[in-house]
């Protein structure tokens, strides 16, 4: 069969996504186009309402599809403990491992200098901002065990030292170098149970 200019343009698309090289691009495309319709523009819709429909928690900076993410909006999560991570990926792998009860904060990403992400550009301000407003009595840092993710964790311990709330990391049952997103759900929860208390001098990276 050959492509059309509609076909390569939607294996191009594909291709763009993250782990899809170009025998699955293309594997996809002819599964869309052989596809009843219905159900091919069921997933386009579900594409189109995706991108209209998520935007950004007001509170916690999370996936939601009102003002409020689903975790912020459970009156039954306990508001005083806030566990801090770089995107929304890790927000839901911890969840999925179901060993924490509290809320979330998403910063954005990690402090990374060389490309050009500052401080300023993670939620890291709205973050002080809900612990001095009272209420929180635990801080959980949960950015991955990378260089990037030690100077993220140490650069807001550092900042909420002033603020007299408790500051705690994961254990360091995850691997140097891995990530959160990628952990498997035990790993995840025994890190979560693990997790030890930091002071304002403290690195955050293990031995």
């Amino acid at each position: 069969m050959s492509d059309t200019e509609s076909l390569r343009r939607l294996k191009a698309q594909f291709g763009r996504l993250p782990g899809i090289g170009e025998r699955s691009a293309e594997r996809m495309a002819l599964h869309v186009l052989l596809q009843p319709s219905d159900e091919a523009m069921a997933l386009a819709r579900a594409i189109r309402d995706v991108k209209r429909d998520i935007r950004p928690c007001t509170r916690c900076h999370g996936l939601a599809e009102a003002d409020l993410c689903e975790v912020c909006a459970d009156p039954n999560r306990d508001a005083g403990a806030v566990c801090v991570v770089a995107r929304a990926t890790d927000m839901r792998a911890l969840e999925a491992a179901g060993a924490y009860r509290g809320v979330y904060h998403v910063l954005g990403g990690l402090l990374n200098p060389l490309d050009g992400v500052g401080s300023d550009d993670l939620a890291i301000a709205s973050l002080l901002d809900r612990v001095r407003g009272g209420g929180i009595r635990e801080v959980i840092l949960a950015t991955n065990p990378t260089a990037e993710g030690d100077a993220t964790a140490l650069y807001v311990l550092r900042e909420l030292h002033a603020a007299g709330v408790r500051v705690t990391r994961l254990a360091r049952g995850l691997p140097s170098g891995g990530t959160i997103e990628h952990a498997n759900p035990t790993m995840l929860a025994d890190a979560m149970e693990g997790r030890t208390e930091l002071q304002d001098h403290e690195a955050p990276a293990g031995p």
